[in-house]
């Protein structure tokens, strides 16, 4: 696997619509700049982007537990963007069979399942990580998003993988719905 680059940016949310944000949310985006070998060949076996996509899995959820340590991990989301010369198929094999396996063993688990979204794009194009709560994607507080772009990615060859990490919902949170204290119990 030929990386290009790895990001890793985080935000700390302390004030929202006026108001301070207590505790401060901390969310932590681990994005990395990936060489697709599959570029350019339609219908090519996505075998080593599946395989791709447990070793990045591995790699982004250890840059988001170096900022937010797992056991205080309350959401997470996961996204890829393949360049023009690439396919959406890219995309599913990078994030879906394997990688969150290797996020939530690093992480120290997650019983829901990984929001996600994918798409073909170039160099700048943004991508909405969809976040879930960990342990039950119903919890209604932490159903958000983080907007990630990269000036110089994907090129048409490349691809771009993000994970998100949060240690909170969102700020304020007043839409009815699943509370996370009624999962907690």
């Amino acid at each position: 696997m030929d990386i290009r680059r790895i990001y890793t940016l985080v935000e700390e949310i302390r004030r929202d619509a006026g108001t301070p944000v207590e505790p401060v949310i901390t969310r932590v985006a681990a994005i990395a700049v990936v060489e697709n070998p599959l570029a350019g060949k339609p219908g090519a076996d996505v075998a080593p982007l599946v395989e791709y996509g447990t070793e990045l899995g591995r790699i982004l959820a250890e840059r988001c537990i170096a900022v937010i340590p797992g056991e205080r991990i309350h959401s997470y989301g996961k996204s890829a963007i393949i360049g023009l010369h690439g396919e959406i198929e890219h995309a599913a094999a990078l994030i879906h069979p394997t990688f969150g396996k290797s996020v939530r063993a690093v992480i120290g688990g997650g019983a829901a399942a990984i929001p996600s979204s994918k798409k073909i794009g170039m160099p700048g194009t943004p991508v909405d990580v969809p976040l879930g709560y960990r342990d039950n994607g119903s919890v209604a507080s932490h159903f958000d998003t983080m907007s990630i772009w990269v000036p110089d990615a994907p090129k048409p060859h490349e691809f771009v993988v993000v994970l998100v990490c949060t240690d909170g919902g969102r700020p304020h949170p007043r839409t009815p719905g699943l509370k996370l204290e009624d999962v907690r119990k």
